[in-house]
């Protein structure tokens, strides 16, 4: 039973908690919220599923959601941003950790031999926009004070005036062709550096990796990268011993230039987007040595960066429209303030925006992806859906399709275990996939929590976060 103090909790939050503690079903309330694991946002869906034997017409199992003590069946949101669902989020980077490593050190289909083939960790970063405030090694900034890690003025322009916002805009905007395009010099290099065509060298390697975005202070993405040499099948083969690390290195720091993508527009002008200068490229060590970049080490690194988002950077964590009309007909106030179009307000769809509570660099990063994404050659990059985003429009965690296992992957191998463990703990039969089918029908109701399981839940994600890091403390 899940103990909560409810001397400082508002009224009607108690008033539902009292209600819901007090159902005959409350059992299989709590029950639900406990196997959520602490998500803040469930889904809601309403619907049956029915296990019939094919063979009789048998009804071997039935399930309705009107059962329910609410009437609906919660889900978890699975959103991988932390700012939105710590528990759903927990859990997405569990896997991006376990997914990077087992491309690191096997497992998960993976065999082991794969830490000895070559692999390097990567940073590809954003160029400059114009001057920032920074603290490079803790001397003072280029405005003459020595600035706390904490300060708001970190990663904002010195002249907000004569700052590239566009520029900056679209670079976010292009990042994900721009890592495309890189990877297609990256394989050009390596070639290159063989003595070989493409051709020929394709016969005798691949190139894999994974890859997460960052958001910087200034509002750009970076990516961190894991790139790794296999032979021609994948992971499964070594690469031939001529392909090293050192041949490796040297082609990522000849493609990262080389990779470029021009944009003209009578608005912004001719623009060439490229990656920045500081290019870090270090050879992942093996698990158990003292080297900063163990395989180990690059797993957790990079599966902490996969759950956070624009958010990290002061931003928004959501889309600042509706979904039917992505903010087109809408209008941007100089606050920040949006007002709905009018064709949602004639549906009934709209419903006003606050006043955006970001830093002023933000805000004009919004605004001007608002006003990019009015010009007809921008309309494809769908800048009003991305403003919240600065732009970046791409995928936060990716990789090539033989570098490891995949999410999708993961995820199932968790179904069918807690499949099994329900069906053990219920002393059901397994069921016959050759002479039994289920049928089910279901609908999205909503999303969210009552206020009563609002509180229920958040206690059960405390009491987690408490036992974790019990665990991780060594239980001292």
């Amino acid at each position: 039973m899940v103990t909560l103090d409810l001397r400082h909790v508002a009224s009607p939050a108690v008033r539902d908690l009292l209600h819901l503690v007090n159902h005959p079903d409350f059992d299989r309330a709590q029950q639900q919220i406990e196997r959520l694991g602490g998500c803040t946002e469930p889904v809601r869906l309403t619907g049956r599923t029915t296990t019939i034997d094919t063979t009789t017409g048998e009804v071997l199992r039935s399930y309705t959601s009107s059962d329910e003590p609410a009437g609906s069946l919660l889900t978890a949101c699975g959103n991988r941003r932390a700012s939105r669902c710590p528990a759903c989020s927990r859990l997405y980077a569990a896997d991006t950790y376990h997914l990077i490593r087992a491309g690191l050190t096997g497992g998960k289909n993976v065999p082991d031999t794969v830490r000895t083939h070559p692999r390097v960790f990567a940073t590809l970063t954003a160029p400059s926009f114009g001057p920032v405030h920074n603290r490079p090694d803790a001397r003072p900034c280029r405005c003459g004070t020595r600035h706390d890690p904490t300060d708001p003025l970190l990663g904002t322009p010195l002249n907000p005036a004569t700052y590239d916002y566009a520029g900056a805009v679209l670079f976010n905007a292009h990042a994900g062709a721009l890592w495309a395009r890189f990877t297609i010099y990256l394989r050009r290099e390596i070639a290159t550096r063989l003595g070989m065509t493409q051709k020929a060298a394709r016969a005798v390697l691949r190139v894999s990796f994974a890859k997460v975005a960052e958001y910087q202070k200034r509002g750009l993405v970076h990516f961190h990268a894991v790139i790794r040499l296999d032979g021609p099948d994948g992971s499964t083969q070594p690469p031939p011993p001529y392909a090293t690390v050192a041949v490796l290195t040297d082609a990522i720091r000849a493609a990262a230039p080389r990779a470029r993508i021009s944009v003209d527009s009578d608005a912004v002008g001719e623009r060439e987007l490229t990656w920045g200068q500081q290019l870090d490229v270090r050879e992942i060590a093996a698990f158990g040595t003292d080297a900063e970049f163990s395989d180990q080490a690059v797993a957790a690194y990079v599966a902490k960066y996969a759950t956070k988002s624009a958010d990290a950077s002061g931003t928004l964590d959501r889309s600042l429209f509706c979904r039917p009309c992505q903010g087109r007909g809408a209008t941007l106030l100089p606050h920040g303030t949006a007002l709905p179009c009018s064709a949602c307000d004639a549906t009934g769809q709209a419903r006003p925006l606050p006043r955006l509570a970001v830093a002023r660099h933000v805000r004009q990063m919004i605004r001007t992806c608002w006003e990019l994404g009015r010009l007809p050659e921008f309309a494809h990059l769908k800048l009003w859906k991305w403003a919240h985003m600065l732009g970046f429009r791409g995928h936060f965690s990716t990789k090539s399709r033989a570098y490891s296992t995949t999410l999708g992957a993961l995820r199932d191998a968790r179904r069918t275990w807690r499949t099994e463990q329900a069906r053990a703990h219920a002393c059901l039969p397994e069921p016959d996939p050759t002479t039994t089918l289920v049928v089910g029908h279901w609908e999205y109701l909503g999303s969210g929590y009552s206020p009563g399981a609002a509180l229920l839940a958040a206690a059960v994600w405390h009491r987690r976060e408490l036992q974790r890091q019990f665990t991780a403390e060594g239980g001292r």
